[in-house]
């Protein structure tokens, strides 16, 4: 067996680069999306900058990342074009990684480099919040807003309010309109610290929402993080001993929507990325896209799992390649949720062809009970609009998306599947004890009714759409009948 060496920048090359990004949070998504694009972007274009890594919280990764210099490899997999995809890389753009708890000096003397002009953060969705506990005096701030406006107001003081010195803030937390949220958030703590503040208090404000500038986007590439099963081949491949590689799926899409003060072609110059030939769109709004990716990543998800488990199909790949289940996809995906949407129909094509790659990665043994946690919250924000929409512009329901609430409402019903295999629905309470009462009359009228007036589910009584609840119990007793997969069948 060869002999691994240590991977630091001794034994392996590592670019040195003007710092221009801070980044708050050193986990698998952040090093996997963000980092790998910039990396990119310095391969490519002129961007030519390094990121800084911030730890959010006291207990992280910094010193993972500071053992190896900053450097790791990043192993993307999946098809391209049809074609399996497996490839790794040498990451090389974090110059150094600081945890603000035990280095706060170091940490807010990034305010002070004139270079920096981009923060961009994923400390989870609870991370974007506003503690009124907060003050401008901690070392530092408890939570992630608080301590980016601490971190501004060290650099409008050092600039003295110079308009050429604000950042541009990408949060790419997975809230719809994060930037929308993190503004607010920063705001709130300007009007808090109102009295520490003092004089600068409003030039400090003005300063803010003049010349920085928040960006809402929405992120979408799948993560599984460190591939502990694969790791010792990975490291006899790439001959070091690296024990941060991170593992991820070939697509990639950031749709970033430009703030209120700067223009699309501003933000695209600044930050390079569609030149590097990067899936990296700077848009007038987020919301068609996140529309976009709910409806035609989510939403098939969420029908496609209860249909393939109960046709005896337990890996999302295997559905894809199934002769009826990948019928009933392509119904549901083409036919019905992509005729909802408001953007182009050769974008929406090329976006759910590339859905369909995603789910049928060679590497990804993605198991559909997974994605049967909380199936009908789910079904509520990601189907349910569909149908309306669907049904507003056709004068018809979308049989497939009704089908894919009958498998759901099926699946809760518990019990065993034709092979032995223990169905076990994972839901709130409220909903997994409604659907057993239901379904211990044994009247599928009656399970009909009771699902589809069960407001605390939907906030509405779905009654109201004409002629659902026929279809529906019509699928029930189709699928009690026949059994799944026949039933899919007779659908298609």
């Amino acid at each position: 067996m060869e002999l691994l060496k240590a991977l630091n920048k001794r034994t392996a090359p590592k670019s040195v680069m003007p710092e221009k990004i801070i980044q708050f949070g050193e986990g698998n998504f952040l090093r996997a999306f963000v980092d790998w694009i910039v990396w990119n972007m310095n391969q490519r274009t002129n961007f030519n900058g390094s990121v800084v890594v911030v730890q959010p919280i006291e207990r992280g990764m910094a010193d993972w990342l500071n053992g190896q210099d900053c450097l790791y490899h990043v192993n993307l997999q999946g098809r391209q074009q049809g074609q399996p995809v497996n490839t790794l890389e040498r990451i090389d753009v974090i110059s150094r990684a600081l945890n603000p708890y035990t280095q706060n000096d170091a940490f807010m003397a990034l305010a002070e480099q004139p270079e920096m002009r981009f923060v961009i953060s994923n400390t989870t969705e609870a991370g974007i919040a506003f503690d009124p506990a907060c003050k401008l005096t901690d070392a530092p701030a408890t939570s992630y807003p608080g301590k980016l406006v601490q971190l501004l107001y060290r650099r409008f003081k050092t600039f003295r309010g110079d308009p050429t010195k604000g950042l541009i803030i990408m949060p790419c937390e997975l809230i719809f309109l994060n930037g929308h949220r993190l503004k607010e958030c920063i705001y709130q703590y300007i009007d808090l610290w109102q009295a520490d503040l003092g004089d600068d208090y409003a030039p400090f404000r003005e300063w803010f929402t003049r010349h920085c500038y928040v960006c809402a986007t929405l992120v979408d590439r799948i993560v599984p993080g460190f591939p502990r099963n694969q790791i010792a081949q990975i490291q006899q491949q790439i001959g070091y001993r690296d024990n941060l590689v991170v593992q991820a799926e070939v697509f990639h899409l950031w749709v970033i929507e430009r703030p209120e003060n700067m223009t699309c072609e501003e933000l695209q110059r600044e930050f390079p990325a569609n030149r590097a030939g990067l899936h990296v769109l700077i848009a007038e709004s987020e919301k068609p896209y996140h529309e976009r990716k709910v409806t035609l990543l989510n939403g098939p998800h969420t029908v496609l799992s209860p249909v393939a488990f109960l046709s005896g199909v337990n890996i999302v790949r295997d559905a894809c390649n199934h002769p009826v289940l990948s019928r009933y996809i392509h119904k549901v995906q083409f036919d019905e949720l992509m005729q909802t949407l408001n953007l182009p129909m050769d974008e929406l094509e090329k976006f759910a062809t590339d859905v369909l790659e995603r789910f049928n990665n060679p590497y990804v043994d993605h198991q559909v009970t997974s994605i049967m946690l909380n199936s009908f919250p789910k079904f509520q924000a990601r189907d349910l609009p569909g149908i309306k929409t669907f049904l507003e512009r056709k004068g018809r329901l979308p049989e497939g998306l009704v089908f894919g609430l009958a498998a759901i409402i099926t699946y809760y019903k518990g019990g065993k599947r034709d092979d032995g295999t223990e169905i076990i629905p994972n839901d709130d309470a409220r909903i997994t004890e409604l659907l057993a009462r239901l379904w211990a009359t044994a009247d599928t009228q009656q399970v009909t009714d009771g699902v589809l007036s069960a407001e605390f589910i939907w906030g509405e009584d779905l009654h109201a759409i004409p002629g659902l609840a026929e279809m529906l119990k019509l699928h029930l007793d189709l699928i009690q009948e026949m059994g799944m997969l026949k039933a899919v069948e007779s659908i298609l």
